[in-house]
């Protein structure tokens, strides 16, 4: 009797999560004259609203002798306007039981406002203010020059490893501007004048370039006619909005470095060329990553981590960036271990993943992994808002919060195969050995 009601509870279990799975999400969009792109949806589950402000403009939309400007920007945006007082847009939301951020990435800057529901107008207010007239001024200017050289020496250069990302990138790009990461470099902030960042500001802080989306317990007409209040007057940017034109050239050799390091343990780090996020073998470089690293069970942990015990860590990245992008493998190597026997043993994984069909076992458990995933990315408001703005942003296709994870689905386990095949060559491939600087 005991099995039976357990085995029926799971079927239950199993049908509320195919139906939760099927949930369509719906939204209304539009254009306002200025070119601001809108996005509404109405949820009243809880009394909450989230307002996402997304810039289509990340590191890759800098100089070469101006980066981290994007990075800079994610910051002086919350020193306020005229109407909004300095060091006080924290406070303001925060006192009307609210939260707030922001990140930069190299193809995006997004601004997020979460609030009670009953303070919408808070929030499109302030988030109008600094569209509109952000204080650029050298006050602010020069508090987060100060800010933003912290921040690099807390994250980048005086963490273990935390240079990761910045050496890999300069080593694998030769002429996109992906070749440099977000932080940007603190000289080049520095070096920049004032009306370098009133440029960069009236280039890319405009409505034509943005996507506002707006989620939760709200009433779409009223909610489009507050957007009509505090964002239809806001002029449409005059320049051309700057798009690099670069295109990385195929790699032909293996580029092979070593880092040194205020590290105790080595590691190893390989980076492999590969399509841009949406495109079909995207997908199956995706489910890829879910079988050499998601989760404890994966190829790579149970090999290096717990089988072989010369890693104390391992995990695989596939980059989501709008161009062609880079798929890291990263691995921490065990105390004693040398960063070649981690290299030679990251490597025979690969060829498993090149030479065989995955299991049907391993296969629907990375499908079920996605599915999950999936799921969890649109299970509160602010994710659904962050979702619709990512998807319009870079697909001109909102509904892909819908859909997007059939492409997921369709993806074969001779997919999976062939893209390790294609993508995961030596010749397309970067490695560094990060060392610890007693080594040097």
């Amino acid at each position: 009797m005991r099995k039976r009601i357990f085995g029926v509870l799971i079927l239950l279990v199993c049908l509320c999560t195919a139906v939760f799975a099927q949930v369509n999400i719906k939204f209304v969009e539009y254009n306002l004259p200025n070119g601001l792109h809108v996005i509404l949806h109405e949820d009243h589950s809880v009394p909450i609203v989230s307002q996402v402000m997304a810039y289509h403009a990340g590191s890759k939309n800098e100089r070469p002798d101006r980066t981290g400007f994007a990075h800079f920007f994610e910051h002086l945006m919350f020193e306020g306007s005229p109407n909004i007082p300095r060091g006080q847009f924290f406070k303001i939301v925060q006192n009307a039981g609210g939260d707030l951020n922001a990140g930069t990435s190299f193809d995006k800057t997004v601004y997020f406002i979460t609030l009670p529901s009953n303070q919408l107008e808070l929030a499109m207010w302030m988030e109008s203010e600094r569209m509109l007239q952000l204080k650029v001024d050298s006050i602010g200017i020069e508090t987060q020059r100060g800010v933003v050289k912290e921040e690099r020496k807390q994250s980048i250069d005086n963490r273990p490893y935390g240079s990761v990302f910045e050496q890999t990138f300069s080593h694998a790009y030769k002429v996109h501007p992906y070749r440099w990461t977000p932080i940007g470099s603190t000289q080049y902030i520095d070096m920049a004048t004032y009306d370098e960042f009133r440029e960069f500001y009236r280039s890319f802080y405009v409505p034509n370039n943005a996507c506002l989306v707006i989620a939760g317990d709200i009433d779409i007409d009223k909610t489009k006619e507050l957007v009509v209040k505090y964002y239809g007057d806001i002029p449409k940017g005059q320049g051309e909005i700057f798009r690099p034109k670069e295109v990385e050239p195929a790699q032909t050799v293996e580029v092979r470095d070593t880092v040194y390091d205020n590290i105790q343990l080595p590691a190893v780090i390989e980076a492999y060329h590969v399509p841009a996020q949406g495109t079909k073998d995207y997908y199956a470089l995706s489910m890829l990553t879910n079988l050499l690293s998601g989760g404890e069970s994966s190829r790579l942990n149970k090999r290096l981590v717990d089988k072989d015990k010369i890693a104390v860590y391992v995990g695989t990245f596939p980059l989501d960036l709008e161009d062609p992008s880079l798929f890291l493998v990263f691995a921490v190597a065990n105390f004693g271990k040398s960063p070649l026997d981690v290299e030679n043993t990251m490597q025979r994984e690969i060829v498993k993943a090149q030479d065989s069909l995955i299991s049907e076992e391993e296969f629907s458990k990375i499908r079920n992994q996605k599915e999950t995933g999936f799921i969890e990315k649109n299970a509160t408001v602010q994710g659904k808002a962050m979702q619709l703005a990512n998807y319009y942003l870079f697909f001109g296709d909102a509904n892909l919060i819908n859909s997007e994870i059939t492409k997921f689905m369709s993806v074969t386990r001779e997919d999976i195969q062939r893209v390790a095949q294609q993508y995961f060559s030596p010749t397309n491939r970067t490695l560094l050995y990060y060392l610890p600087k007693t080594k040097s």
